[in-house]
This record gives structure tokens, C-alpha cells and sequence, in this order.
């Protein structure tokens, strides 16, 4: 099965784990239906200061407005299987937990829900409070994936990018694409 997903990008930093997902999607064509973006105008802003570019101009994919439900990803009935948040601001997490569907992003991830489809939210801020805590709590008992953006180390990243690439590697799997990665105890590839 191809995958229809809808990535969102939250104005949250951490603008190196989206342009790692988009890039990594690109190498992953063979398994992509269609991908849909929704990038909030913090996040253009927040993409720009950490990466001094606005490369995010120059993916091959659908963009849409943060208040277009227009969107085929607003209705289940256009089967999108995945929705990744990345990063995921502790703001986005609350409205999701709570079930606010008051932008694109809200709705979508509303409707991944309660299709029982799969939502990984890349959530990057620290530490957590309580609040925090207890929305992801919400979110995972509702089905959604809290996949922190916390990297791995083991597989001696070098850079910046292949340090987001051990978290974005890890939420694509969890929607199901096949990657030819690291994996504890096997041989660098």
C-alpha cells in the first residue's frame, strides 16, 4: 500500500527534523500516494532563523493554508493513513489533546483519530510539565504516537542532519514505510 499522509509543521523549534522528514520522503517516492503539508507562518518564521534558508519552497509536495478545510485530509473519507507533526509545539499538542479543531492541523490530526489511522506527533520541547504530561497521555490513549525528538547516539551520528535523522527514521517506520537504516546490533550501513 502507497501512503497518503499529511505532514504539519508547527512553529515549535526544531526545523531540522521537518527538512530531514521532507528529504527523506523524497528518497521514499516508490512508497508515497501523496503528501500534504500544512506549515504554520511561526514555523516558515522559526524554519528561516534555525536553517537560514526557505528551502521548505522547493519540495514537490502539496502545500496547504493553515485555515483551508477544503483540504481532502480534513475528511476521512479521502483515506490519508498517516499524519506526522513535526515538531509538534506543546500548543499543537494541547488543541489535538483536547480536541480542537480550530485550523487544518487540529482537523486533521481530529480526523486521523478517530479514523483509528496513524499520528506520530514529534514533539520537541523540554522539560515537560504536568499539562504536558497529561496531553500526551490523552493523545495516546486516543491512538496518536508521542514520538519525542529525542536522537539516538549509538549509531554515531556526524552531523546535525543525521542526528534528526535517527528520530525521523524512527516515525516513519512507526507509519509503516520501509527504510534501509540503522539498527542496534546490526552492522553500519
Amino acid at each position: 500500500m502507497k501512503h497518503k499522509m499529511v505532514i504539519a509543521i508547527s512553529g515549535a523549534s526544531g526545523s531540522v527534523y521537518a527538512k530531514v522528514l521532507l528529504d527523506k520522503l523524497l528518497t521514499c517516492n516508490d512508497q508515497i500516494a501523496e503528501v500534504g503539508i500544512v506549515m504554520s507562518a511561526n514555523a516558515k518564521k522559526v524554519w528561516e532563523t534555525e536553517l537560514g534558508n526557505q528551502s521548505y519552497l522547493n519540495y514537490p509536495f502539496r502545500y496547504f493554508e493553515k485555515h483551508d478545510f477544503n483540504a481532502p485530509f480534513a475528511s476521512g473519507s479521502a483515506k490519508y493513513n498517516s499524519m506526522i507533526v513535526v515538531p509538534c509545539s506543546m500548543g499543537t499538542l494541547g488543541r489535538i489533546a483536547s480536541g480542537v479543531s480550530d485550523d487544518l492541523v487540529t482537523r486533521a490530526a481530529d480526523v486521523i483519530l478517530k479514523e483509528r489511522r496513524k499520528l506520530i506527533l514529534m514533539v520537541r520541547d523540554t522539560p515537560y510539565n504536568l499539562i504536558h504530561i497529561r496531553n500526551m497521555e490523552t493523545v495516546t490513549l486516543a491512538g496518536g504516537i508521542i514520538c519525542p525528538c529525542s536522537p539516538s547516539f549509538y549509531s554515531k551520528p556526524e552531523n546535525f542532519e543525521s542526528m534528526a535523522a535517527t528520530v525521523v527514521d524512527r516515525a516513519l517506520e512507526l507509519t509503516g514505510f520501509e527504510l534501509n537504516t540503522y539498527r542496534w546490533g546490526s552492522p553500519d550501513i
